[in-house]
């Protein structure tokens, strides 16, 4: 059995609201304008370029600061650390270590990762964090310029590790990333928490995974 993690929001925090109340607090001061603010900068199209690798950095913080009126020196401090603060899950990390045990038991069973993820961030990630090596593999976006939840990036994950779509398990936040991957004949579950993870694969895949 395959297992592909998102990372954001799933093995790693990601709170942009609470990223922004703290670098801009007179514009984002309530739960409300946090979130508006939060959706106006990650949601555009631009944050999307920056995720697959086709906008630098300086663009992207000269053009999202114009665009929102911000800061360009706060903006940019934040921009260029987002990678150092995220911050594993460790809920998530030990489900992780879970299936890696049974990986360790069971040549079937197959750890990856397919991420939307600017390569500064994922550098960030592999230097900070040694449990990624966990990995048999994966995809961060910013390094093959294709992201979810285009299939593009889907096929290229099966097709560079021979994945077959009926052993495969993908877990993602969000559910258009999800339903891209069930279009790919992937099994798919929108993740809520670890214990919600871990009850699917239990019900889903418990009897194969013994």
């Amino acid at each position: 059995m395959n297992f592909v993690f998102d990372f954001g929001a799933v093995l790693f925090t990601w709170k942009p609201a609470d990223l922004l109340a703290h670098s801009f607090p007179q514009q984002a001061g309530t739960t409300e304008t946090a979130a508006q603010l939060a959706h106006a900068m990650f949601a555009h199209a631009d944050w999307n370029a920056f995720d697959q690798g086709v906008l630098e950095m300086d663009v992207l913080i000269q053009r999202t600061g114009q665009r929102l009126g911000l800061n360009i020196q706060v903006l940019r401090e934040l921009v260029e650390h987002i990678g150092e603060r995220l911050q594993p899950i460790p809920e998530t990390v030990a489900l992780l270590a879970h299936l890696r045990a049974l990986r360790s038991r069971q040549s079937g069973v197959r750890l990856y990762y397919l991420s939307n993820m600017p390569p500064p961030y994922a550098r960030a990630l592999e230097r900070r964090h040694d449990f990624l090596k966990w990995f048999d593999g994966g995809i961060f976006s910013g390094d093959v310029l294709h992201i979810k939840p285009h299939p593009t990036i889907y096929q290229l994950l099966q097709s560079r590790y021979a994945l077959e779509p009926a052993q495969t398990l993908f877990v993602d936040d969000l559910l258009a990333n999800v339903l891209a991957a069930r279009a790919q004949g992937w099994h798919a579950v929108q993740f809520a928490s670890a214990d919600q993870l871990q009850r699917h694969i239990d019900t889903q895949f418990g009897s194969s995974l013994g």
